[in-house]
C-alpha cells in the first residue's frame, strides 16, 4: 500500500514536473518572440532615423537650390529688359535716321 501510494505520488510529481517543463518551454519561446520583435522594432527605428536625416539633407538642399533660382530669376528679368531696352533703342535709332 506505501508503494502504490509512494508511485502515484512520484507520478503526481512527475506530471506536475512535465506541466512546469512546458509552461517554462512556452515562456521562453515568448521571450524569444519578444527579443525578436524588439529588434524589429530597434531596426524600423534606425531605418526611420535614417529616412529622417536624408530628408533634412534633400530639405537643405531643396533651399539652397530656391536660393539660386531666385538669384538666377533677378539675374534673368534683369538680362530680358536689357533686351527690351536695347531693341527699343535700336528700333528708335533705325526709325530716325529712315525718316531724316
Amino acid at each position: 500500500m506505501k508503494q502504490e501510494v509512494r508511485q502515484v505520488a512520484r507520478q503526481t510529481q512527475t506530471q506536475r514536473l512535465d506541466r512546469i517543463e512546458e509552461k517554462i518551454d512556452k515562456l521562453a519561446d515568448a521571450m524569444i518572440s519578444i527579443a525578436r520583435a524588439e529588434e524589429r522594432l530597434i531596426s524600423i527605428e534606425q531605418y526611420n532615423a535614417n529616412q529622417h536625416e536624408r530628408m533634412n539633407k534633400f530639405s537643405s538642399k531643396l533651399d539652397a537650390l530656391n536660393d539660386k533660382v531666385n538669384d538666377n530669376s533677378r539675374v534673368v528679368s534683369f538680362i530680358q529688359k536689357a533686351f527690351w531696352i536695347l531693341l527699343a533703342a535700336i528700333v528708335a535709332a533705325t526709325g530716325v535716321n529712315k525718316w531724316m
